[in-house]
């Protein structure tokens, strides 16, 4: 069921709406009506878990509510609600505001012409945007990047590369995420021939892996009991992810691969027919603010999209990268992925899933 919330305080879930309901209007009494509307009513799709309970904590609560904002969050994953905005493309009002998605989907929303077109003049919280989050159809809100992580008592030499990961030489202690197969197999062509894209070169990589013993976890809690019980010694994923691990006890380290770390930036879109359009900028506005920047990356460990953010050092050299790192940060491909994503997930489903 898709989960509505009106903020941390009240959690009201709406009955109602299922996701098969893709086209399916807000219930009675959540409709967006002009005196809803004016009184600063703002329906966010998000995903629910700890990120939606941090977007009350940080950004709802102290920098909407007190200009008199009601904001209801539309809480799913990014599937039914990308669905759901395509379903209701040719209604002159859609039931969300502002969508929360990857760069990634905004790009494939986007694409679809669905998305409204950031006018950065209305922001004023703009200029401090850092390039590589700044889309003309989006905002990236956070931002870490796909690394190496490693357990630093049974992996030595450390590894320095994504080619290191995936070096045979690991054996069945090497291990990657389903979920995220576009990531693995973009990391596996800039490790066989420095190019996310040379798709042919990272299947030679990962049958390599795979035929040495590399093991595939459905999630990236399933990864992460992984390494903890040892199972595993290495394998990819977010540097914010390996942080909070370390929080949570797990031996950890990551590293940055010297071929260029494959960035991973999760943002807002406003909807084509979003209802509320102002609230949506000031939504974006919000989850700019300098005090909700330096919130989520003490709350999750993800680093600042803005450049005023001042975020301890101590922490942010386990959360972000040096500059020379931030250099050779790469932004995904998003045209190539849409246009090849169906044809990666059919062969990483028939190598790893068969």
């Amino acid at each position: 069921m898709t989960k509505f919330t009106k903020g941390i305080d009240r959690r009201t879930t709406l009955k109602g709406m299922g996701l098969a309901s893709a086209g399916a209007l807000l219930p009675a009494g959540l409709g967006q009506t002009a005196s809803a509307q004016a009184a600063g009513r703002v329906v966010v799709g998000t995903w629910g878990g700890d990120y939606a309970r941090l977007l009350t904590k940080n950004v709802e609560d102290p920098f909407l509510k007190p200009k008199g904002f009601e904001v209801v969050q539309d809480q799913a994953s990014d599937a039914p609600r990308r669905a759901k905005m395509a379903a209701e493309r040719r209604l002159p009002r859609g039931t969300t505001d502002i969508q929360g998605l990857s760069a990634a989907n905004m790009f494939e929303m986007n694409a679809a012409g669905l998305s409204e077109p950031i006018d950065y003049s209305k922001l004023k919280n703009a200029g401090n945007i850092i390039p590589i989050a700044k889309y003309p159809y989006g905002i990236g809100h956070i931002i870490s990047g796909k690394v190496v992580v490693y357990n630093p008592k049974l992996v030595t030499p450390a590894p320095t590369s994504y080619k290191d990961c995936f070096d045979p030489k690991h054996g069945s202690k090497m291990g990657f995420i389903d979920i995220q197969y576009q990531y693995v197999m973009m990391a596996a062509g800039l490790a066989a021939a420095g190019d996310m894209t040379a798709l042919e070169k990272a299947k030679e990589v990962l049958l390599a892996a795979k035929r040495a013993g590399a093991r595939i976890y459905p999630t990236n809690e399933a990864f992460a009991q992984a390494l903890k019980t040892e199972e595993i010694t290495i394998g990819l994923m977010w540097k914010a992810r390996a942080v909070q691990w370390q929080n949570a006890g797990i031996t950890v380290d990551s590293v940055a691969p010297s071929e260029g770390t494959l960035a991973y930036i999760s943002g807002f879109m406003i909807p084509k027919n979003a209802p509320n359009k102002a609230g949506a900028y000031a939504y974006m506005d919000a989850m700019l603010e300098k005090g909700a920047q330096e919130a989520f990356a003490v709350d999750m460990g993800y680093a600042p999209t803005v450049t005023n953010a001042q975020v301890a050092p101590d922490l942010m050299k386990r959360i972000g990268f040096t500059e020379e790192e931030n250099k050779k940060m790469r932004d995904l491909d998003y045209d190539f992925l849409a246009k090849n994503d169906a044809a990666m997930k059919e062969w990483w489903d028939k190598v790893f899933k068969a």
